[in-house]
């Protein structure tokens, strides 16, 4: 499905999207885009290291039809995936799914990122093992899929908003406005 040669407005949102630079703890990469969704897609993959353990991950795919989508409410399309593992103790919060979709809506203001069709769910897990399994500690993990309409062509925003959620699943310290790590 996808065209030879993307229009300009594509070409210039997937740069964008190739020069965004991450905190020192998440590494970035390209993948391969889904090719039935849109003419045209892009899409990225993020992984969280804190001392050589993974401990989230995520994807965020952009999508654009130069002809618009009425379920998508224009011609863009962001649909992401972020996933952490929990402290045992976190994943039987019941409050938990709440705080990781406010992670969400919360990174999104901060980046002023402009958006319609907003929808997505949170699933938590809390797996406890028995029997000959029982030797294996409790584990949990935290899913967040959302996707949405982006009303500007700012897709490094809309990626930096998912990064930053994805921070926040993992635990991670925020980094102060106008500080800049150091890798």
């Amino acid at each position: 499905m996808q065209q030879q040669s993307p229009p300009a407005e594509f070409s210039d949102a997937l740069g964008r999207l190739r020069a965004i630079r991450s905190r020192q703890e998440i590494e970035i990469a390209e993948a391969p885009a889904p090719q039935r969704l849109a003419p045209f897609a892009a899409a990225i993959t993020a992984d969280v290291v804190v001392d050589e353990i993974e401990t989230a991950n995520g994807r965020m795919v952009l999508l654009f039809d130069p002809q618009g989508q009425d379920a998508w409410e224009g011609n863009w399309r962001v649909v992401i995936f972020a996933k952490a593992t929990l402290e045992p103790e976190m994943s039987g919060d019941h409050m938990l799914s709440d705080v990781g979709w406010a992670w969400l809506e919360e990174a999104l203001i901060h980046r002023g990122v402009a958006l319609t069709a907003f929808g997505g769910t949170v699933t938590r897990t809390h797996s406890v093992a028995y029997g000959a399994m029982s030797h294996r500690p409790p584990h949990g993990d935290l899913e967040l899929r959302a996707s949405w309409t982006p009303l500007d062509n700012h897709a490094e925003l809309h990626a930096y908003a998912w990064l930053d959620a994805l921070a926040d699943m993992a635990g991670l310290t925020p980094v102060p406005e106008g500080v800049t790590q150091l890798r």
